[in-house]
Formats: structure tokens, C-alpha cells, sequence
């Protein structure tokens, strides 16, 4: 009988750590949160059938390292004074520090604007701002991409997700990072894209890349973009 067992494989410039499960009947790669690289595979799948299996998901691997170093870059780097640029869909507005206003925190005029006596947490206020108009805005968008792809998702949620733009759920529904609402709402549109796919095809097949580009067939340009560029729009 089978248990979990571990070894390393390296093909070109990537380093996998290797778990063979009885359990597994197909081979799956993944990256994880520190961003290592992990092939899950069956017992007896030898080196060769996995080096293969890395290099056709090449392109994919490196998006998904970019994306995960993106999203991992340093907190901190925005300071919540008169002046300071913070992103929403993609564009930047100018913060504008007030003595009072009826809430914390709002979009107005072309200027976020903060109360002066909350800037010591203006982190939490933005993240609590970008959430809330996250979920209706992602719900309606969400909406109209499933109509188009033929899918009807479970629900819309939006959390902090580590490094992941996003994820479909066992249960049928799909999530969303917060800090998506910064992003171009073409890009967002990519992400979107992606998990609703994910709800017929669970892993990155030809299948599931085929939806992709049936939704979206520019698709690659605008993964790129968020490989390359994403980062930047959510350090706060």
C-alpha cells in the first residue's frame, strides 16, 4: 500500500518538490503559498511523463510565479496623506485628507476623501471601502460573463485570498481578492473569465483554455498584463 512520498524533480530552471499519492490518478501541479513548486503525482509515473507534463505548462508556471511575487510584494507602501494616488478599476485618484464627513471614507468629486482622525488606519478603511463596492460590482459583472459562458456560479464572494486573483469553490461558487477592484476592469474581466471556466473544467486543460478563449480571445494579453503589472495596483 501506498503512502505520501517526496522527492525532487528539476526541468530547465524550475525546482519541483515531488508527492506521490496512491491517491492521485492524474498528474497536477502547484504553487504554494511560499511559492514552491509541487507536482502531485500517482506511484508510478516516471521523471520523464512528469518533465514533459512541466514543460507544456511552462507559460503557465512562469505567469502563475509573476503573479504570485506580485501579489506578495511589501505592505506599506502607501502613506494616507493629502496627495497620495490609490487605484479603483484601474485608475488612480488623488486622496484628500477632511476635517469631517458623514463616513470615513469616500470616492467623490474625482478625489478619495478620508476624515484626518482615522488616517492613523486608513490601510483598514480602504480595504473595508474597496470590499464593499467590490461585491456589487463583481456580482453584476459576474453575472453577465455567465450568461455569455453558458455557467451559473453558486454565489460571488470577495475575501482576501494571499496570492490568488481568485478561486472556484468545491461548492460551486467563485471568490475574488479584494484588491481586484484596482485593477482595469478588462482585467478583472479576465479574471472573471478564468474561475467561471474553472467551473466546467476544474484544472488547466486544453479544455479550460479553450473556454477562456472563447469568452475572451485576446485573453492572453490581458493575463500577461496582470502577471506583469498587477502588483503594483494592490500595495496599500
Amino acid at each position: 500500500m501506498f503512502g505520501v512520498t517526496n522527492e525532487h524533480l528539476v526541468v530547465d530552471d524550475l525546482d519541483f518538490e515531488v508527492r506521490r499519492s496512491a491517491r492521485r490518478k492524474t498528474l497536477e501541479i502547484t504553487v504554494d503559498r511560499g511559492g514552491e513548486l509541487v507536482i502531485t503525482a500517482p506511484p508510478e509515473v516516471a521523471d520523464d511523463v512528469m518533465t514533459a507534463f512541466v514543460r507544456e505548462k511552462k507559460f503557465w508556471l512562469y505567469t502563475k510565479i509573476a503573479e504570485k511575487a506580485a501579489l506578495q510584494q511589501p505592505v506599506g507602501g502607501k502613506e494616507f496623506v493629502t496627495g497620495e494616488g490609490f487605484s479603483y478599476l484601474g485608475r488612480s485618484y488623488r486622496l484628500l485628507l477632511v476635517a469631517e464627513q458623514e463616513v470615513p471614507l469616500k470616492l467623490e468629486a474625482g478625489r478619495f476623501k478620508l476624515t484626518r482622525d482615522v488616517a492613523g488606519d486608513g490601510r483598514e478603511h480602504f480595504i473595508r471601502w474597496y470590499v464593499a463596492h467590490a461585491g456589487p460590482w463583481l456580482q453584476k459583472r459576474v453575472a453577465g460573463w455567465s450568461a455569455r459562458m453558458g455557467v451559473q456560479p453558486k454565489g460571488v464572494e470577495v475575501r482576501d485570498l494571499g496570492f490568488r486573483w481568485g478561486s472556484c469553490g468545491q461548492a460551486g461558487g467563485v471568490n475574488f481578492h479584494w484588491a481586484t477592484i484596482l485593477l482595469p476592469a478588462t482585467v478583472v474581466d479576465y479574471v472573471i473569465v478564468h474561475e467561471l471556466a474553472h467551473l466546467v473544467a476544474p484544472n488547466h486543460t486544453p479544455e479550460f483554455w479553450q473556454r477562456v478563449a472563447r469568452a475572451l480571445p485576446e485573453y492572453e494579453q490581458r493575463k500577461a498584463w496582470l502577471a506583469e503589472h498587477g502588483g503594483r495596483h494592490v500595495v496599500l
